[in-house]
């Protein structure tokens, strides 16, 4: 059977997920009553409740007797560690853009990466039923991107279709007859090419693994395509680490390939298909699955460096253990280790007590995703405001810088270019009107200006603007950015919380907490309305006397709390606080609860 190999590349919320989900309608592989949910793609379930996608899955159709296996990838920038692996698996890539927006960051961060690898892109303007597309102008933008990007002029010289995911049509045409995305279908197998794998069939078994994960029923496997040989389940292999040293030596329990939604076992592997492997016990994404034979690893592709720090502790507060089942350093590390082994793009140290452990990773969307996901599986952990990463380069200081471009209301730039360039030591690169009273900026920011910013952005643009950065390079250090303005208000006893209390505290500032919510001694229950911090009693309850009025009974009527996301809660810390995470609580604390100790470190700090 011919085959090929396209991956789907787009920006957030582009449509690439929907589009997938209408190729698998119209390719037949569902049956005519088969009850499939919206977004099949998107199967985990912190996929589906914020709409993105995290991990890259693969998927396969058949079009007049031709298999297409297709990669849907993450959008964000945050999660490229996948899309970059993804890529050296696949001969061609549809790049989604919509007709709207035009090219956005993360388009730019996949296409870079897609067009060194020389894959040759097909374009589809897609969501070009809204009433504000403008399809002509993204496609010329698009053609100026790949241009800015260096492609060749195979690459510049590429096909266009215009596209609505939604309603499960593409053309050649703008006024076509929009009926369906067979016009799609012929175009992946008249421009992608079939593996040249396919030729070296005959040569001794080699795969590159791009992708770990782990099976209730056959234990760890490895995905990724064949690059040349046969295999059948039963045979031995070796795994080769990239400096070509071997792993492991393993005997394949199962080979497994991707048909439809589902995952089947088949009897042999060929040269160029995508599949999975069952057996090792060891071998890792990056590894070379082989031949006994081969001593050569297969080249891997490198992986960006992180950018960012987040200190992962146990749960030392006095409510500790009280909501989560794991609790301890070891169970931490174990579930931490795992994570950086199918995760390429995060890295785990471990500090000098043994009692905290150091993730590095992409951005503080990608951190957020990783704690949600423990939280849910039930352990407990305190977690340090996310810190950038610096380098030394010929003895200077530098720090990592990303590009940011805004889509933000005419109204609004002048507060938001103040923000970037003079809080936060950003340089303005480009502004340009973005149509429909919008205005279009384009910083370079240090990352760190951009820890915390995003709420900050909400509020300065009536929840109407729209942010996206992605890393853009290194820089000399730019010197202090200044932190969080406001103080903060500390519990100074343990208990509940008490209406009365609370109602009193009001005029102090912000409130974090509900009444009858448990507080503890250096727990953090709100923001100061100064920039100093202030311990308050928020269990001072009203005192009863026997004189009764009409004025002073009232029932206490209190301002609704202030309540943090995590991603949030992580950015809104100072580096002497800790947010407390359980699988029912998000808190903020000091990391001294103590006050006395907390003057002491102080006092040592400056």
């Amino acid at each position: 059977m011919d085959l090929r190999n396209i991956a789907i590349i787009a920006h957030v919320d582009h449509g690439k997920t929907t589009l997938v989900d209408e190729l698998l309608k119209q390719s037949g592989t569902y049956r005519e009553n088969q009850q499939v949910s919206e977004r099949a793609m998107d199967s985990n379930d912190l996929e589906r409740e914020r709409g993105i996608t995290i991990l890259a899955k693969a998927t396969s159709v058949e079009w007049k007797g031709t298999r297409v296996n297709i990669v849907d990838t993450p959008g964000h920038a945050d999660f490229g560690g996948e899309v970059e692996r993804i890529l050296s698996m696949v001969d061609g890539v549809v790049l989604l853009v919509d007709a709207a927006e035009g090219p956005m960051p993360q388009t730019k961060f996949v296409t870079s990466k897609a067009l060194a690898l020389g894959l040759r892109p097909i374009v589809v303007l897609n969501k070009v039923d809204k009433p504000d597309a403008e399809p002509d102008r993204a496609l010329d933008e698009v053609f100026d991107l790949f241009a800015a990007l260096g492609a060749d002029d195979d690459q510049l010289d590429f096909p266009h279709l215009y596209a609505s995911g939604r309603s499960g049509w593409a053309d050649t045409e703008l006024d076509g007859p929009r009926q369906d995305l067979s016009a799609l279908f012929e175009l992946v197998l008249a421009h992608v090419p079939p593996p040249k794998q396919a030729e070296a069939a005959d040569k001794p078994f080699r795969m590159l693994a791009t992708t770990l994960g782990a099976d209730p029923f056959i234990g760890r496997i490895l995905t990724g395509r064949v690059e040349s040989g046969r295999l059948k389940a039963g045979a031995t292999l070796r795994a080769l680490s990239r400096k070509g040293e071997q792993i492991e030596s393993f005997r394949v329990s199962k080979i497994l390939a991707f048909r439809g939604l589902s995952q089947q076992a088949i009897d042999e592997a060929v040269a160029g298909d995508i599949v999975t492997i069952a057996g090792m016990s060891k071998a890792t994404v990056a590894d070379t699955l082989c031949d006994p034979s081969v001593d050569l690893p297969l080249p891997a592709q490198p992986i960006d460096p992180p950018t960012i720090t987040v200190t992962f502790g146990i749960n030392d507060s006095p409510l500790a253990g009280r909501d989560g089942k794991k609790v301890q350093s070891r169970v931490i590390r174990e579930r931490l280790m795992r994570e950086s082994e199918s995760n390429v793009a995060i890295q785990v140290a471990d500090t000098p007590g043994g009692e905290a452990f150091e993730v590095s990773g992409r951005g503080e969307l990608q951190m957020g995703v990783l704690i949600e996901n423990m939280r849910r599986e039930g352990f407990e952990l305190s977690i340090s405001r996310p810190r950038v990463i610096f380098r030394e380069e010929d003895g200077q200081r530098m720090e990592p810088v990303e590009e940011v471009t805004i889509d933000v209301d005419d109204e609004y730039s002048g507060a938001v270019i103040e923000k970037l360039t003079g809080v936060r030591k950003g340089d303005l690169v480009e502004m340009k009107p973005g149509g429909a009273g919008k205005t279009r900026i384009v910083a370079h920011v240090p990352s760190r200006g951009l820890i915390g910013y995003h709420g900050e952005f909400l509020t300065d643009t009536r929840g109407s603007g729209v942010l996206n950065r992605i890393f853009h390079g290194w820089t000399p250090h730019k010197g202090p950015i200044q932190g969080r303005r406001q103080g903060v208000l500390i519990s100074m006893e343990n208990g509940e919380a008490v209406a009365y209390a609370l109602w009193n505290l009001e005029e102090r500032g912000k409130m974090f907490i509900h009444p009858q919510a448990k507080v503890y001694e250096g727990m953090i229950i709100g923001e100061h309305s100064r920039d100093n911090d202030l311990e308050v009693n928020p269990l001072k309850g009203k005192k009863l006397t026997n004189v009764r009025a009409s004025g002073s009974d009232e029932a206490v009527r209190l301002t609704p709390p202030v309540e943090m996301t995590l991603e949030q809660a992580i950015a809104y810390i100072d580096d002497d606080e800790l947010v407390e995470v359980t699988p029912n609580a998000i808190r903020l604390r000091k990391r001294f609860l103590d006050p006395h100790e907390r003057k002491r470190q102080a006092r040592a700090a400056s």
